[in-house]
């Protein structure tokens, strides 16, 4: 049963949680300045390794499989999570559990492409990410930066696929600070000189190549480049104008700071933001792997909720925190927990979504299978019908393929 909270006690509750900055009401908040009618976004947090469900939000404490790991009660009646998420115990009533994803892919590379595209590797063809799919079919009007964007670095990141390399995602490794390139090095009169200089060159080159330069896409690249670098929409990317308190409440780690952005990048309009934090690939010292990945989590997962929720973008944005599977139940002799991608955790909401379900129960022994297992399949089928996706639609590829944007089914009790 889901506690029912107001916007009064959601305010006492961040005091109480040192995120006093979100206590005064905003003036201006972000989604009435985005407008009404505006079209839902897509944030995916990417656990890069795999985190172990065990130690996240299906603990098994004091069970064969726990571990060392401790369980705390959240603000979802009988959800208890792991101790080292105190923060997100008091946000995730906004957000919904499943604690039965399945999946068939126990390999990084294998299993970051299914879980970000919903299919498996295909030889034929790329699949394009499911923020790629948001980009894609809701164009952003006015937006000057790209639509799609990827935080935080990562070894692979999503990608447009079938749509083409103009929708993979624009990466930014260090967010938070100034973007190399962006900005340019010499003074005004200068660059004006030297854009002249270039037009002279691609006109010459023109001259009879129409086809070739209209293939080549080079005068639109410079345009939006240009275009993006004179866009004050960049600052979205920056964080000279947030104050310390909400920085720190991030926490001034990247992919903190990467969440920060995301909010605001949100707030200006992009349709899709994956941030990334690496370092869930706990093969040895699982447990002390885990209090260090939380204590970057917690905080910048807590606080991006809140946020959101404050600013009345939460019911327009789905966030997704997942990884490419799971760990084994067991524990290996270095500590550590090894790949399982039979049943694992992800955390989903916003976007209208409903909100403080717990789906799926797995196993303390570690040896039957999970109850009431959801599919990746279905799962993004939901996400994307959600975000005003057509989920069934086919997109006929360049090799003539027709190919839905995902084969999944609707998960019905996530949707309000």
């Amino acid at each position: 049963m889901t506690t029912q909270v107001t916007r009064r006690s959601a305010l006492k509750t961040a005091a109480g949680l040192g995120l006093s900055f979100l206590v005064p009401a905003l003036e201006a908040k972000a989604a009435e300045e985005r407008g009404p009618k505006r079209q839902k976004s897509l944030i995916v947090l990417w656990m890069a390794g795999g985190p172990s469900q065990l130690e996240t939000w299906d603990p098994h404490a004091g069970s064969a499989t726990g571990g060392e790991i401790g369980a705390i009660n959240t603000r979802i009646d009988g959800l208890q999570i792991a101790d080292m998420y105190p923060q997100m115990a008091e946000q995730i009533q906004h957000m919904n559990v499943v604690r039965s994803l399945v999946s068939k892919e126990g390999d990084h590379e294998r299993g970051t492409y299914f879980m970000k595209t919903g299919y498996r590797p295909d030889p034929v063809f790329k699949h394009p990410a499911m923020s790629a799919i948001v980009s894609h079919q809701h164009p952003a009007e006015g937006l000057e930066i790209p639509a799609h964007v990827s935080l935080g670095g990562g070894q692979w990141p999503a990608r447009g696929g079938y749509f083409g390399a103009s929708h993979d995602a624009f990466r930014v490794f260090n967010p938070g600070r100034q973007i190399n390139n962006m900005r340019p090095l010499v003074g005004e009169e200068r660059q004006e000189r030297r854009l002249a200089s270039l037009d002279v060159v691609t006109q010459a080159f023109a001259r009879g190549r129409r086809i070739q330069t209209e293939n080549t896409l080079h005068q639109l690249t410079v345009q939006r480049a240009l275009k993006m670098m004179s866009s004050e929409q960049l600052k979205a990317l920056e964080l000279d104008d947030e104050s310390e308190t909400i920085k720190q409440a991030y926490g001034d780690t990247r992919f903190g700071r990467g969440c920060l952005v995301a909010r605001r990048l949100i707030e200006t309009g992009v349709r899709a933001v994956e941030v990334t934090l690496n370092g869930w690939d706990t093969h040895a010292a699982n447990l002390r792997g885990h209090i260090t990945q939380a204590e970057i989590l917690d905080p910048a997962f807590a606080t991006l909720t809140a946020e959101l929720k404050e600013r009345d973008l939460l019911d327009s944005t789905v966030v997704l925190c997942i990884g490419e599977f799971g760990r084994t139940p067991t524990v290996n002799p270095l500590g550590g927990r090894d790949h399982w991608p039979k049943w694992f955790s992800c955390v989903v909401g916003g976007g209208g979504l409903t909100a403080g379900k717990v789906i799926g129960e797995t196993d303390p022994l570690g040896k039957q299978d999970a109850v009431d297992p959801i599919t990746v399949n279905d799962l993004y089928a939901t996400v994307l019908q959600t975000l005003g996706v057509d989920y069934a639609e086919e997109f006929i590829t360049d090799i003539g393929r027709p190919i839905a944007f995902s084969d999944g089914t609707l998960i019905e009790r996530l949707m309000t």
